[in-house]
């Protein structure tokens, strides 16, 4: 199999706690990554599986190389306008599913990165969805979780609070998420992988089959640009109605957020690297 979770023993609970502007905490934690080169390596390989799948890729490359197919095909941009800052935010979605799947326990399907039209665009819908499943056998049970992660990185000098840019997103999720649904139960279906696609279904009829729901808002953030300071001054009880409204509500699942914040050097040499990897080792 590509997947590993080798990567996420980087993962370090700092043990800080930020305070909201309405109160609630902010799991602040650091990302430890060094040069292993084992370790890259079989992450890049991981991190390349969301894209496109080892065993198709041959098929679906044609004339060109595996890397030249990636890297100016599959691949956001490293030197584009947009590129690289698609290639943060994937990259900060893929790690949050790692952190939701590996270090929480759910199940994380990998269907949405793999089905992007233009490669410098961010797919639509919800940015991580992940299923927990409270029987062994599989069967509906009320104590079954549907996490929903909205992420958003800042590798970069930004005036903007991703933190609260996340909050605001998330606030958004409970309205799409039956279309997120569909989406990544028809991709399971479309790779025949019913068995998968068939759990889907399960969260899709909330009121015969009723589930809990939680959800997050994720900020990745390279150690040059944390300001704990900016980070506290988000607020889930006022969100904008939309992008420059002065109109407010406060977050719809307010009472079942997680707010979490994972920080790391260098990490956008980090994306940068491992996209180069994964290309490079194919």
């Amino acid at each position: 199999m590509p997947w590993t979770s080798e990567h996420t023993k980087w993962f370090v609970d700092t043990g800080e706690r930020l305070k909201t502007a309405d109160g609630k905490d902010v799991e602040v934690w650091n990302f430890c990554h060094e040069e292993d080169d084992a370790i890259l390596s079989a992450w890049a390989k991981h991190f390349r599986n969301h894209y496109c799948l080892d065993t198709d890729i041959d098929f679906l490359r044609g004339k060109r190389t595996r890397s030249d197919y990636l890297t100016n095909i599959k691949f956001p941009s490293k030197s584009t306008k947009l590129g690289p800052g698609i290639r943060a935010g994937d990259f900060g979605e893929i790690l949050v599913s790692d952190y939701l799947q590996w270090l929480l326990g759910y199940w994380v399907p990998r269907v949405r990165w793999s089905s992007k039209v233009v490669r410098d665009e961010s797919p639509k819908g919800s940015d991580v969805i992940g299923f927990q499943f409270n029987k062994k056998d599989g069967k509906a049970s009320a104590k079954d979780v549907l996490f929903v992660f909205e992420s958003k990185t800042k590798f970069s000098n930004s005036k903007i609070n991703r933190l609260q840019h996340a909050i605001n997103h998330s606030a958004k999720d409970h309205i799409r998420i039956d279309e997120s649904l569909n989406f990544i139960k028809q991709k399971l279906f479309e790779r025949r992988d019913i068995e998968q696609a068939q759990k889907i279904e399960r969260f899709q009829s909330p009121v015969d089959f009723p589930y809990k729901e939680t959800y997050g808002a994720a900020a990745i953030i390279s150690d040059e640009c944390f300001d704990a300071d900016e980070l506290a001054l988000s607020d889930c009880s006022k969100i904008p109605k939309s992008a420059k409204s002065k109109i407010f509500f406060p977050h719809p699942n307010g009472d079942n957020l997680v707010l979490l914040v994972i920080k790391g050097p260098g990490m956008m040499e980090l994306v940068h690297e491992l996209y180069r990897r994964a290309a490079d080792e194919a």
